[in-house]
């Protein structure tokens, strides 16, 4: 029966077969599809060959082929970009990229989100799908604090008008909470909350403004602040903190 389970253990998460043959990376989901309708794909010493199955990453046992199918160990990293490198994988130009950073058998995972190339902070990295989406799309409101450095002065009537949100080449930026931190003639240091996190928004919200950004940091996502974790260095996020951006 299609969408049926195999079976669920200890209430471990089940996954539908073609989603656990990409993730293991076996075949794209389509083409997961396609060799479990050739009856290749085997769960639990049964062949399957109707879409819908689920199995439990944990405990089922998966074969294509006849050879076992093992899932990939979920990773989350936090790190701490510096600024001078770009998040992609590899560069047009070049450019150093935050794998440098990383052992080379973890090439394989992705930044949820993204900073710019002078940007720097923290940054999230993984291998699970499900967990980006839940940081990334604007229905889950993951906030997302940022420190800007200014050239000026800035204005509490600036800040508010961040906060009620404002119209820039025809896209509406706002910020969720903005506090100045410091300010003198010649710079400030802003701290912004945001909850959708669009292209460039910090950078953007002081561009509508007439203002330059010298330095911008990412200190904050969800809970889970950069606190002491040097630039360049990286560590495993704990499962309550994993938990805690979840919830």
């Amino acid at each position: 029966m299609p969408g049926r389970a195999l079976h669920s253990v200890f209430g471990t998460q089940m996954v539908r077969l073609q989603k656990f043959l990409a993730e293991a990376g076996v075949a794209s989901r389509r083409a997961g599809e396609q060799i479990i309708l050739e009856g290749r794909v085997g769960v639990n010493g049964a062949p399957v060959r109707e879409l819908g199955v689920k199995v439990d990453p944990e405990h089922d046992q998966v074969t294509v082929d006849g050879k076992l199918i093992r899932a990939k160990r979920k990773l989350y990293l936090a790190m701490n970009k510096p600024p001078g490198l770009v998040c992609s994988r590899k560069d047009e130009f070049s450019r150093p990229t935050i794998y440098d950073l990383l052992p080379k058998e973890w090439g394989h995972l992705h930044s949820i989100g993204r900073l710019d190339y002078n940007s720097e902070g923290l940054l999230f990295l993984t291998n699970d799908g499900e967990f980006s989406l839940r940081l990334t799309h604007p229905r889950y409101g993951v906030h997302k604090k940022y420190l800007a450095t200014v050239e000026g002065r800035v204005e509490g009537e600036m800040l508010g008008r961040f906060t009620r949100g404002i119209f820039y080449l025809g896209e509406k930026l706002k910020a969720e909470k903005a506090r100045c931190v410091s300010a003198s003639k010649s710079q400030s240091i802003v701290e912004l909350e945001l909850a959708e996190g669009k292209y460039h928004e910090v950078r953007r919200l002081f561009e509508a403004e007439g203002m330059s950004v010298k330095r911008l940091q990412r200190i904050q996502i969800g809970k889970i602040k950069l606190g002491e974790l040097r630039p360049g260095k990286w560590r495993i996020l704990t499962e309550p903190e994993i938990k805690s951006l979840l919830s």
